[in-house]
């Protein structure tokens, strides 16, 4: 999938980037090994927590992404402070999640038109 390859994501993370969200948390784009080539793993440190996090295309072949929390071993605690910086971390993640979905769709039914008009 194209639109899934660490080249576009990079590219899509950047404009994101442009859009103005703020940038308390840091996006990589991970290179992933598959049999079916690019699947799109985007890693997100939040700056509050060190539960490993990272933004996904829901399953192959879909325009649909899922952000997955990875299991915590331990508890975690924060002052309100943390926590209201926690909490725009997480605005900033759903926001790329969905700005991903947008571009992925996109992509979709662009490919889906040039298709049909074949």
């Amino acid at each position: 999938m194209p639109f899934r390859s660490k080249t576009t994501l990079e590219a899509w993370v950047e404009e994101f980037a442009l859009l103005g969200y703020p940038q308390a948390s840091q996006v990589r784009v991970i290179v992933q090994d598959a049999g079916d080539g690019d699947t799109g793993l985007v890693a997100v440190t939040l700056t509050d927590a060190t539960t490993v996090t990272y933004i996904q295309p829901i399953v192959v072949g879909s325009p649909r992404w899922v952000v997955t929390f990875e299991a915590r071993e331990e508890q975690l605690e924060l002052a309100a402070a943390d926590v209201a910086r926690l909490s725009a971390d997480l605005a900033v993640v759903s926001a790329l999640c969905a700005f991903f979905q947008a571009k992925s769709a996109s992509f979709v039914a662009t490919q889906a038109a040039t298709a049909g008009d074949s």
